[in-house]
């Protein structure tokens, strides 16, 4: 099995594909309160993409944007196809983000994620986040996670 990270765009359709089973998922996850983040989840144009392959099939993707502060990026629409899981693609996947993010002059990331998924939250603190206080437009919801991370300390 041979992982390879692309960095890309969010019109790349394999991108495109994946964040679609990425948004099936957190229905199923998160089914009475998913319909209040649709507008927080359209990756725009100016995304920095990246897509796992394995055997040139699309595994996993993730991307950040830049926030209001431009040395801070967020984590975006992290995801690895449920039959990919448990074999270190997310952790590729972040580890690439992180690099990209420090290789444009940013300094620290933060993302969010939800109570229901444990796997991402033990991936997060695994490889350095940790909880902060929830930024909009998580300040009041009770599912959300906020995380933070120091990119100009090494892990």
């Amino acid at each position: 099995m041979m992982i390879s990270i692309k960095r890309t765009s969010s019109e790349n359709p394999d991108f495109c594909s994946l964040i679609e089973l990425l948004d099936k998922d957190l229905w199923n996850r998160y089914p009475e309160t998913q319909q209040n983040f649709i507008a927080f989840n359209v990756v725009k144009l100016d995304a920095y993409v990246i897509v796992a392959y394995e055997d040139d099939g699309a595994v996993g993707c993730g991307c950040f944007r830049v926030t209001e502060n431009e040395r801070i990026v967020e984590i975006k629409r992290m995801y690895v196809k449920e039959e990919k899981r448990g074999k270190g693609i997310a952790k590729s996947i972040l580890m690439e983000l992180e690099a990209w993010a420090l290789e444009a002059g940013k300094i620290g990331a933060v993302l969010e994620t939800g109570i229901n998924n444990p796997e991402a939250i033990s991936l997060y603190n695994k490889l350095g986040f940790e909880q902060i206080e929830n930024y909009e437009p998580y300040v009041n919801n009770k599912e959300s996670i906020c995380m933070g991370k120091d990119l100009s300390k090494k892990s």
